[in-house]
């Protein structure tokens, strides 16, 4: 039975062996400090590689849901015969149905207008719907704000704390956004886009000065600027160049209760078709919405938004938008899908370079160690004859090859890091680096030691006092 004190005994005399051979000990540690150190920079390169992609995609509103109050549908459609009646370009579009099914389906029917339906509640609920990542609560007008004799007209927006990490491409070169408990005491707090910061205060930073609009004075707590070129700040824009303050305090100013509009993200680009199908069924059973009555809300991705409404000739969008029944399936669910089939081939990648980084490394520890044996046949067979038995002789290697395998993996753990972080401050490439990584590297280092280390110690362990007296 291997006690404590056998696995110590054990421990020292596998260091001091591994002492006398400092030159061989390190070099084999080289081996797989190199293999680990290898794949821990691959990992990080490759996972940093990904996760850009996909903070792109996502900057650029590509997991964007959007629901706006009222349902303003037309009753005709856009085909290439010219108006035809009983659909809308903008809200389902699809194939031309025959007047008897749109019927039958309230979603086909005509819009019910205006409405003031939308609600807090009803984000709160949204918010609860699986997939659904980040959901704020919104509501709009045109204000104008003044600062001092300066003025200038744009969009003033009501949102809840969620909505920068649902704008991914929003960055803060000044100040900060509202916060939760912000919105929940409706102070009376401004962060503008860096349009209305460049017309009002020049390039100078305006965090803690007050702008005036609609009767009611904010002190500026941020300025949001574009961080990603797939989504630039322009003259006129409904992101950069607009105020926002918390929705309560925006319902309290503009004298509404309930919401313009809700801005969902999903965690997943390749679930924006699903959510939305899922926001619709939960906005109308919320709504009180019998089956023969159309939405009184529109639910539409980004990105079908985008090209609604977008700079878009009229009659090329609604040739677009009316005759793909499915246009944001196909730009978001395919293009999800291709991001999660890129991202297991590069996973399958990575990990076949890590195996035969892996592989090769352990293979040298079998070797140094195999040596090893031969080369101490003598002591071992001294070890046998004043009475060690096999099983002390067999950790003593095993414990010889974990550390040697160990202290490697932990030397290209530190070394990994170091250039994973040197790569990406050197050339500009994103880089990530997981908890997870680390764990697996270190866990695999010990796997490689027993594993490769297993045959050289039980053939240590089979060598008997004889056979050492009749070496050399």
């Amino acid at each position: 039975m291997i006690t404590y004190s056998v696995l110590r005994k054990s421990r020292l005399i596998a260091l001091r062996a591994l002492a006398r051979n400092r030159l061989q000990t390190v070099l084999t540690m080289s081996g797989m400090c190199i293999g680990v150190a290898t794949v821990l920079t691959m990992i990080a390169l490759g996972s940093g590689a990904q996760k850009a992609i996909q903070d792109q995609v996502r900057a650029a509103g590509m997991n964007v849901v959007v629901v706006t109050a009222g349902n303003y549908k037309m009753k005709q459609q856009w085909t290439s015969d010219g108006e035809t009646e009983e659909r809308s370009a903008l809200d389902t579009p699809g194939e031309h149905m025959p007047r008897e099914a749109q019927e039958n389906n309230p979603e086909d029917a005509a819009g019910l207008g205006a409405s003031d339906k939308l609600s807090l509640a009803d984000a709160e609920a949204v918010a609860a719907i699986p997939g659904v990542q980040y959901v704020s609560a919104g509501l709009a007008d045109n204000a104008r704000l003044e600062f001092g004799d300066d003025g200038c007209f744009t969009r003033m927006h009501g949102e809840s704390a969620s909505l920068p990490k649902i704008r991914r491409a929003w960055v803060f070169p000044h100040g900060r956004f509202f916060t939760s408990s912000e919105v929940d005491r409706s102070e009376n707090v401004a962060v503008i886009g860096s349009i209305v910061s460049d017309k009002l205060f020049g390039a100078e930073d305006p965090v803690g000065k007050t702008v005036a609009a609609k009767g009611q004075s904010y002190r500026i707590i941020g300025v949001i600027a574009s961080g990603s070129w797939m989504v630039p700040a322009s003259q006129g824009d409904d992101q950069f160049d607009a105020i926002y303050i918390p929705v309560t305090a925006a319902q309290s100013v503009m004298h509404h209760t309930s919401l313009n509009e809700l801005t969902i993200s999903t965690a997943s680009t390749g679930e924006v078709t699903k959510v939305s199908q899922s926001v619709t069924s939960l906005l109308r059973q919320r709504h009180e919405l019998l089956a023969d009555q159309p939405n009184d809300f529109i639910v539409m991705s980004e990105a079908h938004r985008s090209l609604a409404k977008g700079g878009m000739r009229t009659d090329v969008t609604r040739a677009v938008v009316g005759n793909v029944s499915s246009l944001d399936k196909l730009t978001l669910d395919e293009l999800g899908k291709t991001l999660d089939r890129s991202s297991r081939t590069m996973s399958a990648l990575l990990i076949g370079v890590a195996l035969v980084s892996l592989v090769v490394g352990g293979i040298g520890i079998m070797n140094i160690m195999l040596l090893s044996v031969t080369e101490r046949t003598r002591e071992i067979g001294i070890r046998r004859a004043v009475g060690a038995r096999s099983s002390e002789v067999m950790l003593q290697f095993l414990m010889e090859a974990t550390i040697l395998s160990l202290s490697g993996g932990i030397l290209g753990i530190v070394t990994g890091v170091a250039a994973a972080i040197f790569i990406g401050s050197t050339v500009q490439w994103s880089t990530s680096i997981s908890f997870l990584a680390l764990a697996l590297s270190f866990g695999i280092s010990a796997v490689i030691g027993i594993v490769f280390g297993y045959y050289p110690a039980r053939e240590a362990s089979r060598v008997t006092p004889m056979t050492s007296l009749r070496y050399e």
